[in-house]
């Protein structure tokens, strides 16, 4: 079974060691996220090891998530406050919480962890069916590069090499899908490593089209979650809609 059929995989392969790599601190997002919050509850899919929704909830807030991984949750129940914060386990994009929220929000380029085109807009039907009337879907994700991806498959990225191991990271596009599949192989006196981890990216304004056809405007587009104008140079965007 491939990650695009297994979308649990993640969680299982990345769980262990998340907390551990050069994820960005989340302090702009939670002071982002806090002032359009309109006083919770609020839902963040993907919640993970609760990198954004703890430092939320340590400032008052409800927060409820959706994951799809259980070793994950188990990482954020570990943490302090973590056991306090209701969590469905489940595929995100089917948004499985009871009640309304005035904000819904995606982080850190997870929106395109949905591989599969329908998914991605059952996803976006879903979070507008919890939103209160005028609520907000906040996501952060990357702006697609093409002259990015000839460079990923051309020039194979070396992490890591020492006298006892070694590690790569390939990339492999399939353009006309706009998904892509990372390996990171490495190799130990133990035996070779196999991490495998996929995307279906998407450009911003077709992520203004599925919110559309699932009744959600554009209100505003930043380039970080320090509301920088987002232009034409822009590598990353905080989009939020509103129901």
């Amino acid at each position: 079974m491939s990650m695009f059929d297994d979308p649990g995989l993640f969680g299982r392969q990345w769980a262990a060691a998340y907390d551990a790599t050069s994820n960005p601190d989340p302090a702009a997002a939670v002071d982002f996220l806090a002032g359009i919050a309109d006083g919770g509850p609020v839902l963040e899919l993907a919640i993970g090891t609760g990198r954004v929704a703890l430092p939320l909830a340590a400032r008052g807030l409800r927060v409820e998530g959706v994951e799809g991984s259980p070793e994950m949750v188990a990482k954020l129940r570990a943490k302090p406050g973590g056991a306090d914060l209701p969590v469905v386990i489940g595929d995100m994009a089917d948004v499985a919480v009871r009640g309304r929220f005035p904000l819904a929000y995606l982080v850190f380029n997870t929106l395109f962890n949905l591989v599969d085109a329908d998914r991605q807009a059952a996803c976006f039907r879903n979070v507008a069916r919890v939103l209160t009337p005028g609520g907000a879907f906040v996501i952060e994700a990357f702006v697609p590069n093409p002259a990015d991806f000839e460079r990923d498959e051309q020039h194979p990225q070396v992490r890591s090499v020492t006298e006892d191991e070694a590690s790569l990271r390939l990339h492999r596009y399939d353009r006309a899908a706009q998904t892509y599949i990372r390996q990171n192989v490495s190799f130990t006196p133990g035996g070779v490593h196999l991490q495998p981890f996929g995307m279906r990216y998407l450009w911003p304004e077709q992520i203004d089209r599925l919110a559309a056809q699932a009744g959600l405007h554009l209100e505003a587009r930043y380039a970080d979650w320090h509301r920088r104008p987002f232009d034409a140079t822009s590598t990353d965007h905080v989009s939020v809609y509103r129901l």
